[in-house]
């Protein structure tokens, strides 16, 4: 930092990085694929008369880096000018203090190979052998680690580290002609202890059997109930359109909504970023600027954008975080058989098949995959259908959501109902 300082930057930000990962995939019982990879890596954000440059390697040498400053220095002087390239405000960095958010487990370099190897095979035997139409059985273990360290020229400096760990089983069958239904099902967690080794395999070839004599139901306009492991797919397109870029862009179809009724009463959403053994969990954003619990819907009403300092610029407005934390959505009452029971028809949607949604207007088609309700029960399995819409309309139909978020997820994102969903059929 101070060499580049002296050699004509006026602003300097440095990221230090190391991280690893493993993988173990197997398939029919026999190991398909592993991977162990390590990766260290030093990146560099120069703020030179105006001008910004941002340079990356994995060489950390000094007298290397030396001669990559130097170079990176002369490229960025070629470089547009953009005065809304700086570094934040020093008064919004975090400067420390808080507790520790328990996201890195020590225990992480002692988990033998061999038992990784052992949970991937444990699963995929979950799977195997256990029904004359399988077609295909296959899991994989993963892990990795990471830490960073960065300073600001002036005045962050933080560090951070986390770890994870997973464990998945897919199953493919044979359906009817050439159908092949297939699914899966999965755990992560942040520490080994707490990931769940058992019944990965079996939960998945459950998933995968009751696919069995799918077919297009009926077009119609019917209550729409999207499970926990799918509801984030709906919600993504409402917080790409939160973020700077699409605002300053004018790309976002929640533009100038800001304390606005947006969407439906039932719509509260909070970002709680120093959640402890919370995956996304995290002290200072991507720039060094602290985060802190905010709401981002209330009853419908937006409450805030991600702007970063680029972005805040820009539009000569206030910044914020540069990107969500840890979103959860207040969870109701019922779980997923409850509101199944709840319903007398509708579909419950178990997996999108493609689809796209435009971040200008909102307009939105998935295809989709799941199961007829009739007097709050699954009566027959659904696919090759679509769904469309926009999402203000969609999400202003928000019944109610259910108590069963993935917790460990970063989008902490329940079960939920939705009135009044047009679906393309037959």
């Amino acid at each position: 930092m101070d060499f580049a300082l002296k050699n004509g930057c006026r602003g300097v930000r440095i990221s230090l990085y190391h991280g690893s990962n493993t993988s173990f995939e197997i398939r029919n019982m026999k190991i398909d694929r592993l991977q162990q990879a390590s990766e260290n890596a030093f990146s560099i954000h120069l703020f030179v008369d105006g001008r910004y440059g941002a340079f990356s390697t994995n060489r950390i040498d000094r007298k290397e880096l030396e001669k990559f400053i130097l170079n990176g220095i002369d490229s960025t002087r070629y470089l547009a000018e953009d005065r809304a390239r700086t570094l934040p405000d020093a008064s919004r960095y975090y400067t420390g203090g808080g507790n520790d958010l328990q996201l890195y487990d020590r225990k992480f370099e002692t988990v033998p190979p061999d038992d990784k190897v052992a949970l991937a095979m444990q699963t995929c035997s979950e799977i195997a052998g256990k029904d004359p139409r399988i077609v295909a059985a296959e899991s994989s273990y993963g892990d990795g680690d990471s830490f960073r360290y960065m300073i600001a020229s002036n005045g962050f400096e933080g560090e951070s580290s986390s770890s994870y760990f997973s464990l998945s089983g897919s199953a493919s069958i044979k359906g009817d002609g050439d159908a092949r239904p297939s699914d899966y099902w999965y755990d992560q967690s942040l520490f080994f202890d707490t990931l769940r080794k058992e019944g990965i395999g079996t939960k998945a070839l459950e998933r995968a059997l009751r696919k069995l004599g799918q077919k297009k139901t009926a077009s119609a306009q019917l209550p729409m109930l999207v499970d926990f492991m799918n509801s984030r797919r709906l919600l993504s397109p409402v917080v790409q359109a939160l973020f700077g870029s699409a605002i300053q862009q004018k790309n976002s179809f929640l533009l100038n909504m800001l304390n606005e009724k947006a969407l439906g009463d039932k719509m509260t959403l909070l970002d709680n970023p120093h959640l402890p053994k919370a995956t996304g969990a995290r002290y200072f954003d991507g720039e060094g600027v602290a985060t802190r619990q905010m709401p981002v819907f209330e009853a419908g009403a937006l409450k805030t954008y991600y702007i970063d300092t680029y972005y805040a610029n820009k539009m000569e407005t206030e910044r914020t975080v540069d990107s969500p934390s840890v979103l959860i959505m207040p969870p109701g009452d019922k779980n997923l058989d409850e509101l199944i029971a709840s319903l007398d028809r509708g579909i419950l949607v178990t997996g999108f098949n493609g689809g796209n949604c435009s971040s200008t207007t909102g307009d939105f088609s998935y295809g989709i995959e799941g199961f007829l309700i009739e007097k709050g029960k699954l009566v027959q399995p659904v696919n090759e259908m679509n769904i469309t819409g926009n999402m203000l309309t969609l999400w202003q139909n928000l019944v109610e959501a259910g108590n069963d978020p993935l917790t460990s997820s970063n989008w902490r994102i329940p079960s939920l109902l939705f009135d009044a969903v047009d679906f393309s059929g037959i």
